[in-house]
């Protein structure tokens, strides 16, 4: 199985945002357990390294992505992504990224702290706490 993983999870856990950061932590050490295929899209490293950057340091910034590129796959987008994306007619754009990232990849699930963003995604969400609620059997119900 291959999740994908919004920026707003990598944020919570990176930033240790509460309340959030539980589930989300949850989320990256099941996967870290290797029990699904965790993806990135591309584009959120550099958003991801943006944010830590101006939040904390650059030092940070760069440890956490070094991290994350040793431990989970990323995944590249290129023009049939970004043309997907145009056509899903969502109303955020780099949500519309994500969902086609996704889409591409393989994944069977997006997990995210916004649903609602993901309402028209070929590729359904899960909040980090549906994810895990869901996976006491090593498996989400529908795969």
């Amino acid at each position: 199985m291959k999740i994908m993983l919004d920026l707003n999870v990598l944020l919570d856990v990176a930033q240790g945002r509460e309340p959030f950061y539980a589930a989300s932590a949850g989320v990256l050490s099941m996967l870290l357990r290797g029990e699904a295929t965790a993806c990135i899209p591309g584009h959120a490293l550099t958003t991801l390294h943006y944010l830590l950057s101006r939040g904390s340091s650059k030092e940070t910034a760069d440890e956490f992505i070094d991290w994350l590129l040793a431990r989970f796959k990323i995944i590249g987008e290129d023009h049939g992504v970004f043309a997907r994306a145009r056509s899903l007619k969502m109303a955020d754009f780099e949500d519309a990224v994500v969902a086609s990232a996704a889409e591409a990849a393989g994944c069977q699930w997006i997990v995210t702290r916004n649903p609602k963003d993901f309402l028209v995604s070929p590729v359904a969400p899960l909040t980090p706490e549906e994810f895990l609620a869901e996976w006491p059997n090593g498996k989400v119900e529908g795969i």
